[in-house]
């Protein structure tokens, strides 16, 4: 019996290191995809906003959910304070560029991108899906330098470390440039 739940528990944590975030100081994977900010479609490209500054990408399970919600609003009232830093914010996640044309304006507030990742080709390549339900992203966090490296990476379901986190690496990221 003993040796049963310590099978099940080695499969459990194989299983889930299969969708950790990728790790620090990788580089990260390019991307193109279209995106909707303050309710208006345009082309997100990783390469092309890196040029500006660090970009903080999250990964988030669907719009309009209660953790989703909480967490667009948090990165709304945070983002103006990114701006002044040199970063860029995009959330990423499985829902339609329709909705998400909704989810920039109400939840969003106009503030920063929602990127509509239908075919999950970006959570893949960022190690972010949701173990549970592999059509949805798991809420994964990034921090990525101009340079493509990634400086910094946070899986949680909870919303409320997110902003708090990318926030402090942005933070000494700027410092130290």
């Amino acid at each position: 019996m003993q040796s049963r739940f310590i099978a099940t528990l080695i499969v459990s944590l194989v299983s889930t290191s299969a969708f950790a975030a990728l790790p620090n100081g990788t580089q990260a994977p390019n991307f193109e995809v279209e995106a909707s900010l303050g309710g208006k479609t345009f082309s997100f490209s990783l390469a092309n906003a890196l040029r500006h500054g660090p970009v903080v990408l999250y990964f988030y399970p669907a719009a309009f959910t209660e953790g989703c919600t909480v967490e667009a609003h948090e990165f709304a009232q945070a983002t103006d304070k990114f701006k002044k830093l040199g970063a860029t914010v995009i959330g990423v996640s499985h829902d339609s560029i329709e909705t998400l044309q909704k989810f920039s304006v109400s939840e969003c507030r106009n503030k920063f991108a929602v990127a509509s990742d239908g075919d999950g080709v970006v959570m893949k390549a960022y190690d972010a899906v949701l173990p549970a339900k592999p059509d949805f992203a798991n809420r994964t966090s990034y921090v990525i330098a101009p340079t493509g490296e990634i400086l910094y990476s946070y899986t949680d379901l909870a919303a409320t470390k997110h902003v708090e986190n990318t926030m402090a690496v942005v933070k000494k990221w700027r410092s130290e440039h």
